[in-house]
C-alpha cells in the first residue's frame, strides 16, 4: 500500500462488504438457458486416457550437439567392451593381453614416448583392416600431423612431461577413430 493503514477506512470497507447479499442467485431464465443447452449437447463418451506422455523435440539448434556426443559415448563404450571382452575370453594359447604400465619417472621421456607409440602400433595390429570412411579421413590425418609434432617437440624438449599426456591422448583418439572406422557398416548399408 502506498499509504499508512487508516482503521477509519478499514471499518468503512467492512461495513460495505456486510451490506452485500450472501449469495447471488442468477435469475431463471438463466437455469432454463443452461438446462436447454445440455439437452441439445449430446454426451460423448469419455476417451481413454494416454498412458504414454509425448516427447518434447528440442529445437534444432540443440539437437545438432546430441548426434556427435552420442556417436563419441557409444563409442567410447564399444572401446572399453571391446578392450575388456577379449582378454577375458582370449583362448590360453593365444599371447597374453598387453598390460599398460604407469611408466616409471626414472626413465627418460622419449623411451616413455617410445614405450607408448610401441603399445599404440600393438593396438592398432588388433584391429581388421578396413577402408577408412571418407568422413574420417581428415581426422586421422589431422590427429597423425599432432603426433608427429608432439613426438618433434619432445625431441626439442625431452624434460616436458605433459607432451607425453598429449601423445596419449593423441593416440587414445587416432585408436577410437581407427576401431569405429573398423567396426562401421559398409558403405550404402545404412
Amino acid at each position: 500500500m502506498n499509504h499508512p493503514f487508516d482503521d477509519r477506512e478499514d471499518d468503512a470497507l467492512q461495513a460495505r462488504l456486510r451490506a452485500l447479499p450472501d449469495q447471488r442467485m442468477p435469475p431463471p431464465a438463466v437455469w432454463e438457458g443452461i438446462r436447454a443447452a445440455m439437452d441439445e449437447t449430446p454426451v460423448a463418451a469419455p476417451r481413454p486416457v494416454l498412458t504414454i506422455a509425448p516427447v518434447a523435440r528440442l529445437p534444432a539448434s540443440r539437437r545438432r550437439w546430441h548426434l556427435p556426443v552420442s556417436l563419441a559415448a557409444a563409442a567410447s563404450l564399444a572401446a572399453v567392451a571391446f578392450l575388456l571382452v577379449p582378454s577375458r575370453m582370449s583362448a590360453p594359447d593365444s599371447a597374453p593381453p598387453v598390460q599398460v604400465a604407469q611408466a616409471p619417472q626414472d626413465i627418460p621421456l622419449l623411451a616413455q614416448a617410445d614405450a607408448l607409440t610401441l603399445e599404440y602400433q600393438r593396438a592398432l595390429a588388433t584391429l581388421p583392416r578396413a577402408p577408412v570412411p571418407a568422413e574420417l579421413q581428415p581426422a586421422l590425418h589431422t590427429l597423425d600431423q599432432s603426433e608427429a609434432q608432439i613426438r618433434d617437440a619432445l625431441r626439442q624438449q625431452p624434460e616436458a612431461g605433459y607432451l607425453l599426456g598429449q601423445l596419449r591422448r593423441t593416440y587414445d583418439k587416432r585408436l577410437e577413430l581407427t576401431r569405429m572406422a573398423a567396426f562401421a557398416p559398409p558403405a550404402g548399408t545404412t
